[in-house]
């Protein structure tokens, strides 16, 4: 299938890894991932992969039981971690090349980060794989997807959820919902829709940096969206 994008970041959230579990990684869910990034990197899309860790742990729900949010958030950096390992090994199992890098030094678990390194495993065929959020506190992975995205210079930012696009209010809870085909981003934050939290959408617009929402978890939409269907919702 042919792609009109030639590098994107594709961020993925920690709590889509659940599948039909409630905690943790389901290993189908895993599979069809790894499936679908292994498909876009032999259509010739260069890949970057921000995973959150909600399945594991989320800092801001950990300070809210009585955690220190700085080492919650530590925890929350962690845990997405152990989700990019389990996504490294599920496409490397499956032939596809992969590298994870890490925000702060964990030499041998992942290589420490930088954008140089990064491009240079995505020219070379990998998957590059960026855990750790920023690497700081009060940051979300959301932010750390779009200040990677900018970094490592990706045409678009896709963000993979388990809803086909961006509605005028929460789809499973409004069936009068209507979807947005395109939005800009001054609209998203006119609307008060949390597309993202405030200062990854900010970094966007500022930066220029286009999102796609769509549905991950229907095998095959990130072929279709990456060859530019128009399934989901761009934010430009």
């Amino acid at each position: 299938m042919n792609t009109t994008y030639s590098r994107v970041l594709l961020k993925l959230s920690g709590e889509s890894l659940m599948g039909a579990q409630h905690y943790g990684i389901d290993p189908e869910r895993l599979g069809q991932y790894a499936e679908q990034i292994k498909q876009a990197v032999d259509d010739g899309t260069q890949v970057a992969i921000v995973i959150g860790g909600g399945n594991i742990f989320r800092g801001v729900q950990g300070a809210a039981k009585g955690f220190d949010r700085v080492k919650g958030d530590q925890m929350g950096m962690l845990a997405t971690v152990i989700n990019s390992l389990a996504l490294n090994s599920a496409l490397e199992s499956i032939g596809c090349a992969a590298q994870v890098f890490t925000a702060l030094n964990m030499y041998p678990i992942g290589d420490y980060y930088s954008s140089r390194k990064a491009i240079e495993a995505m020219e070379q065929g990998r998957v590059a794989i960026i855990a750790g959020g920023t690497g700081n506190p009060f940051f979300t992975t959301d932010t750390g997807a779009a200040l990677r995205a900018v970094e490592v210079g990706a045409d678009a930012m896709f963000k993979g959820t388990r809803v086909d696009g961006i509605y005028t209010a929460d789809p499973e809870k409004d069936p009068e919902a209507t979807k947005f085909d395109r939005i800009s981003f001054d609209e998203v934050l006119a609307r008060g829709l949390r597309v993202m939290d405030l200062t990854a959408t900010a970094l966007c617009k500022e930066n220029g940096m286009k999102i796609v929402v769509f549905d991950m978890d229907t095998q095959g939409n990130l072929a279709r969206v990456l060859a530019g269907e128009p399934i989901g919702t761009v934010v430009y």
